[in-house]
């Protein structure tokens, strides 16, 4: 009598099964890959919606005190509160400080600008000066702020709003967005450093990875 022979299976993946998990993971990765652009689009909103926000405080606050918040003399009885004194500027017309300034003895009028536009009931955020998330940030987590001086060499405007730590690829997408898609250029431009007049950034010098500030003219 033959000894019964058994057939041997191989063991392995079959195409068909191979192709199947080939389409899965393309799907997961497109998946993956569109929301990272959901959310790198709706940070690049937030940030840009910052950049439009600064101009409405400043024109509403001049609207209805004829005056310029930070920048406001007699911010005391415009604004003020049995609960919160305000600061004064010396009325000059001018946002004098830099954008990012720091709570000091005498605070500068950029300093001064939110508690103002806040005590007006036009920007949202704590109104005392020493509180540790009165400086109001963006999506990116970097300081947000407005001046009178330009930023950047060739910068036009009269007001100029800077918001900091934001990555060269949003920057990009703010220009682009907001301007002429040249950081270099316009009335939004794109540099490491923004205070005093210094040259922007070229598009093709920003590196995506990089933290950027980005400040726009009005």
């Amino acid at each position: 009598m033959r000894p019964r022979q058994f057939a041997r299976r191989q063991a392995g993946f079959t195409l068909i099964e191979i192709a199947i998990v080939l389409v899965i993971i393309g799907l997961l990765l497109g998946g993956i890959l569109k929301g990272q652009e959901l959310i790198n689009s709706a940070r690049v909103k937030n940030l840009a919606s910052d950049f439009r926000n600064v101009p409405v405080f400043i024109y509403g606050y001049q609207d209805r005190f004829k005056a310029l918040p930070g920048d406001d003399s007699a911010a005391v009885a415009h604004v003020g509160t049995t609960a919160v004194t305000p600061g004064a500027g010396d009325g000059d017309g001018v946002i004098e400080g830099s954008w990012d300034s720091a709570n000091e003895t005498t605070p500068k009028e950029t300093f001064l600008f939110w508690q103002h536009v806040r005590l007006a009931g036009l920007a949202p955020g704590t109104t005392s000066l020493a509180a540790t998330d009165y400086q109001p940030r963006n999506a990116a987590g970097g300081i947000i702020g407005v001046q009178s001086t330009a930023p950047f060499t060739g910068m036009t405007g009269t007001y100029f709003i800077c918001s900091g730590s934001i990555l060269g690829r949003h920057a990009k997408q703010l220009d682009a967005q907001l301007d002429d898609g040249n950081t270099a250029t316009g009335s939004l431009m794109v540099g490491t450093v923004a205070s005093t007049a210094g040259a922007a950034t070229a598009t093709t010098s920003v590196a995506d990875s990089t933290t950027y500030t980005v400040c726009m003219g009005v």
